[in-house]
């Protein structure tokens, strides 16, 4: 109960640091993802609350930009560029390959373990460094799937050791 207490604390804090302005709803939202990495349900219901609007309002603004995530992320962001150069170069089976590495299933975009998200992007602007990843914003250039791996590899090891 204290982690709960703390938690609506914490929201509360960062929606009042706007006023509780209707106005600034995505400003708000995008505080609450950056400090708790995702917008869980009992979060959009304080926002609407808090704003005077309806969960719905709030629910909808959260579908509607890609940026938000109603499902928590792991530790490590990765994504995999899905743009035209990277795509012809081959980046659909450095997903799968992540993809089946992470053992995901349907939507599901984090590993059991919270460690990774696996996301794929539009363009990451490095067309001529295809296919492209990047981990935790670090690019990663002319990728393949082994490469990948290797990578998430030692991302694993590195956890372990901590």
């Amino acid at each position: 109960m204290k982690e709960d207490l703390k938690y609506r604390e914490g929201l509360e804090r960062i929606i009042d640091s706007y006023g509780c302005q209707q106005s600034n709803l995505i400003a708000i939202m995008q505080a609450i993802q950056e400090e708790y990495k995702y917008l869980s349900e009992e979060t959009l219901t304080l926002v609407a609350e808090k704003l005077g609007i309806s969960t719905a309002k709030v629910y909808g603004v959260a579908t509607f930009y890609e940026n938000f995530s109603l499902e928590p992320k792991g530790k490590h962001i990765i994504k995999v560029c899905a743009g035209t150069a990277c795509h012809v170069r081959k980046s659909g089976p450095i997903y799968d390959a992540i993809y089946e590495y992470l053992q995901l299933s349907g939507k599901k975009k984090t590993s059991a373990d919270g460690l990774f998200t696996l996301e794929t992007v539009a363009c990451l602007g490095a067309c001529g460094l295809a296919p492209v990843m990047t981990i935790d914003g670090e690019v990663h250039a002319k990728m393949t799937p082994d490469a990948a791996l290797a990578l998430l590899e030692d991302i694993r090891k590195k956890e372990a050791a901590e």
